[in-house]
């Protein structure tokens, strides 16, 4: 199974270094101003709140991700549930996607495997 630890330990520090906006309706605040560098979106979104939002992120050319569950997101920031998560940092945003990147091609197009 993919490990996961590192993309919610990345979470966490940008919680506490105060980048991350929670909430559906401040997460569009930030991607309409263009403080969103990255949004995160849980799986178990609702299906207005995912259209809402993939519309929001590509209007406005923010890079959206759909990964873990409300509680995952929520316990990685150390809040309650949250479905929706938006990066304000381009140094955290470029290094969550680097990592929800590879977590989500898995380990196929590894450059250390023989294929």
């Amino acid at each position: 199974m993919k490990d996961a630890t590192k993309i919610y330990q990345l979470l966490g520090l940008a919680a506490r270094a105060r980048k991350i906006v929670t909430g559906e309706d401040l997460v569009v605040t930030e991607v309409r101003s263009g403080n969103a560098a990255l949004v995160v979106l849980s799986a178990d979104a609702s299906a207005n709140t995912m259209k809402k939002l993939t519309n929001k992120c590509n209007t406005y050319n923010v890079e959206k991700h759909v990964f873990g569950s409300r509680e995952d997101l929520g316990h990685a920031i150390g809040k309650e549930e949250r479905v929706v998560l938006a990066l304000t940092d381009k140094g955290f945003a470029k290094k969550l996607s680097e990592l929800l990147n590879e977590y989500n091609r898995g380990w196929a197009n590894d450059e250390n495997t023989s294929t």
